[in-house]
């Protein structure tokens, strides 16, 4: 695809970020592509992804320079226009951004020329038993200071009235939805539903619905697996649970996860990648289920996912086996592939150790 139009997305708080936000600008004036800067951090009046999208142009492709909470921000706003999204990793334990600050320019132009890889991710969407809001004056206490909140999520076509199916919102998360207590004092109480039979009711400081990509992201700290990001699953893990069973689900991406907030709980904050976007009274539910929009990242090489969880974790050998130093079994880089072999995702040859 050639490239006409890039939304830029900074971390402004880091000085790398801004000067490869220049490099960018400079690549795109000297081939006449519109670049505009999109504000997420907007300290006065935030959008939702088709706003920041429109306001941008409908960007082709989206920019983002810093770790994995910027690229989610910008992937928000990608998945609305089905641009693609390169990350310039400028984190520190993201696993979403793969791009170096000093090869910026060298992806801008294999993505100019068709030459880049891209990758599809599964995002999650969500039906509710409302519409989504924010009660007047919980909004300050919840953003902690960061400034306003995300606009709740708008009304999806789909929705119609009294048919029983609740409210489609306009979400796709790439990482995971969130529901977690509002009181430190009260723990949130839900019924667990998955395709549409109820497993459990559970009472916790939280639930995370997760996709692949986010099995590493809250999901994980709250002891949930790692999935590869190359399948489709939604994961569910309780967190903090006052009950014996405390493990996570992986459910098919044809079985939608629901949560029932019961009649005894507190209220509930939904929270979207990390943005909260609602709050839940005790009667109200979410459906959370596959989205028909997959994120589209740029790779320059074949995704080493394990390799960046071993580095990313520090994942070290116990010190009573001798360091591995052999190949991957069943891996020879030098030789061709045999023909049994040939559909399998193998790691690159510098991988292979």
């Amino acid at each position: 695809m050639s490239v006409h139009r890039v939304g830029l997305v900074v971390h402004q708080g880091r000085t790398a970020a801004r000067d490869v936000a220049r490099a960018v600008h400079d690549w795109c004036d000297a081939r006449g592509i519109r670049c505009t800067e999109i504000d997420v951090w907007a300290k006065d009046q935030r959008r939702g992804g088709r706003a920041e999208a429109e306001a941008a142009g409908n960007p082709d492709l989206v920019v983002t320079l810093g770790g994995d909470g910027t690229f989610l921000r910008g992937a928000r706003i990608a998945v609305k226009s089905g641009a693609n999204v390169l990350g310039v990793d400028l984190g520190k334990v993201g696993f979403l951004t793969e791009v170096p600050a000093a090869d910026v320019t060298r992806a801008l132009k294999a993505v100019h020329e068709g030459k880049a890889t891209v990758e599809e991710r599964m995002t999650l969407t969500l039906r509710a038993s409302r519409v989504l809001e924010i009660p007047g004056g919980m909004e300050e206490a919840l953003c902690y200071g960061r400034g306003p909140a995300l606009p709740p999520p708008q009304v999806r076509a789909e929705t119609t009235d009294g048919d029983g199916w609740g409210v489609a919102l306009d979400v796709a998360a790439l990482n995971d939805v969130v529901l977690e207590k509002l009181a430190r004092d009260r723990q949130v109480s839900v019924g667990v539903y998955f395709a549409g039979r109820r497993l459990a009711s559970y009472s916790a400081d939280a639930f995370a619905v997760a996709t692949p990509t986010g099995s590493t992201a809250y999901s994980f700290a709250a002891g949930g697996p790692v999935l590869s990001p190359h399948m489709d699953a939604v994961v569910f893990t309780p967190i903090a649970p006052h009950m014996t069973f405390n493990r996570s689900v992986v459910a098919a991406p044809d079985e939608p996860v629901a949560l029932r907030v019961l009649p005894h709980s507190g209220q509930a904050a939904v929270s979207i990648d990390g943005q909260l976007r609602g709050v839940l009274d005790p009667g109200d539910w979410i459906g959370v289920f596959r989205a028909p929009q997959r994120v589209r990242l740029i790779r320059l090489h074949p995704t080493d996912f394990y390799g960046r969880l071993r580095d990313r974790f520090r994942l070290t050998d116990a010190p009573a086996t001798a360091a591995d130093a052999e190949p991957a079994p069943f891996f020879r880089p030098d030789n061709p592939v045999p023909p049994d072999l040939a559909g399998l995702r193998l790691p690159p040859p510098s991988a292979a150790r």
